[in-house]
Parts: structure tokens; sequence; C-alpha cells
């Protein structure tokens, strides 16, 4: 255990990455179990390994943050969206919606707005900003190249406007990623843009503890217009939202109310 919380606090100093705020049990899991995969023996042994190899280090920040995505993923609440949200946002400002893609990953999901938002709007009035910790993950997001398995959820019309098939895979159109501007954050650490009218952050919160979950809630409102809506994952419903300051307004999207 004492090997463990050392390796927490170098990995910490390393790359930045507080791993107190994920949840003890999991995380540890993770990384035990990729260890013993490169074959090394303790924490110790390993975290060495990590500082001299640039690629090995790669691959453990690919894998501690869990870049699992694809186009529409849970499809009922992008139909949800859609129907719901989007119309009821415009009731506010009809003119073009800000929005944030939280935990980008690999670009799935932003491009994804995008392409929804392009059924209510001009796409030159479109803007999404997308956000990772993982600059390995923006770099592929920003590349727009997928597997067809990754398309599987997606509208036709959207597979057949907007991507290109190459060799078996399948590249996204410039007039879409040209919507989409990448930065890295990290919601654990860093300021928050803010005066969004709708933030996503899905699939990402199941992995921190109550405390980080209770924080960055409050981040995420703070960064949210007046009846802005936040929307999460289809295992992360907000507890009592009212203490954070938001509503339910449809499962899986709460409303700021102040």
């Amino acid at each position: 255990m004492a090997k463990y919380e050392s390796f927490k606090r170098k990995i910490d100093r390393l790359i930045g990455i507080n791993l107190d705020y994920y949840k003890e049990a999991q995380m540890k899991r993770r990384i035990t179990s990729l260890k013993k995969r490169n074959k090394y023996k303790d924490f110790d042994d390993y975290f060495t390994a990590l500082e001299k190899d640039k690629e090995l280090l790669k691959d453990f920040i690919n894998y501690l943050t869990i870049n699992v995505s694809e186009f529409y993923r849970n499809k009922s609440q992008w139909d949800e969206l859609e129907k719901t949200i989007i119309p009821e946002l415009q009731k506010y400002n009809s003119n073009k919606l800000k929005i944030w893609s939280s935990a980008c990953s690999t670009g799935e999901e932003p491009y994804s707005l995008v392409m929804l938002l392009s059924k209510f709007y001009n796409l030159r009035d479109i803007e999404v900003l997308a956000t990772d910790i993982d600059l390995g993950a923006i770099e592929k997001a920003k590349k727009g190249i997928y597997t067809e398995k990754a398309l599987a959820n997606l509208p036709r019309e959207f597979k057949s406007n907007y991507f290109k098939e190459e060799g078996g895979l399948f590249k996204i159109s410039d007039e879409i990623k040209n919507r989409v501007k990448f930065e890295k954050i990290d919601l654990l650490k860093d300021r928050f843009p803010s005066n969004f009218d709708l933030i996503t952050c899905r699939n990402v919160m199941i992995y921190f503890t109550d405390e980080a979950k209770e924080n960055l809630y409050e981040k995420f409102n703070k960064s949210l217009k007046k009846d802005g809506i936040f929307f999460v994952g289809s295992t992360e419903q907000i507890i009592m939202p009212e203490r954070y300051n938001f509503e339910t307004f449809k499962t899986f999207f709460y409303k700021k109310i102040k």
C-alpha cells in the first residue's frame, strides 16, 4: 500500500494527474493490471520505467484517462437532445449556441454535436469547444479518422454527407472538423471556461470520488449561462441536483436554476 501511495505522489509530479481524485480500488486495480501486463514487479520499477520511456508513459496516460468513445453514444439521449434540449435552448438563444464537450476523448462526441447542430443552424454559425486531459487523444481527434464500428449509431445521412471511406476507415470532412476547437483542460485542476448554453461531461465522473464530483458539479454550474443545460452519462445521474443549483430537466439533462 505504501508503494502505491508513493507511486501516486510521483505520478502527480511527473504528469500532473492527482490519482487521489479517482476511486481508489478501481484505479489501483487498473494500474496494477497495466503494470503486470508490462511485466514490472512493483510500483517503484514501473515508475522508473515510465520516467525513462516516453511511449510507455504515453500508453499509461491513455489507459489512465479511459478513452472509450463512439459517435452518438447512447443514441436515445441524442434523440432527446434533438427533439427537446436544443429546441429548449433556442428559446433563449436562437442565433447561435455556445457548447462545450468537456471530456472529448478522440473527438466522436464534439463532432456528433456539430452534425446534430447542422440540422438547426448553418455550419458557419456552429462552434464547439472540445477539451480533454489527454493530448494523445486530442491529436487523434484532430485527425478525424475512425473505424466503421465507431460510426455504428450515427444517423445514415451524417455518415454519407460528412465522411469519406479510405481503406476501411472513415475520415470526417473538414467542414465538420473546422467547427470544433480542441484544447487541453484538466477538469480537476484547471480553470473552466464560461458562458455556455450546453455542457456535456459523459462517462467520466463515474471514475471520480464523491468529493471530486461535488466540486465538478459546482464548477460546471458556474460555467453555464442561466437556463443552460448540463448533459451527463447514462450511469452518472446527479443525486439531489438542487444542492448544486440544478434541476432535472430530462433524464441525464440538468438545467441551471441559479
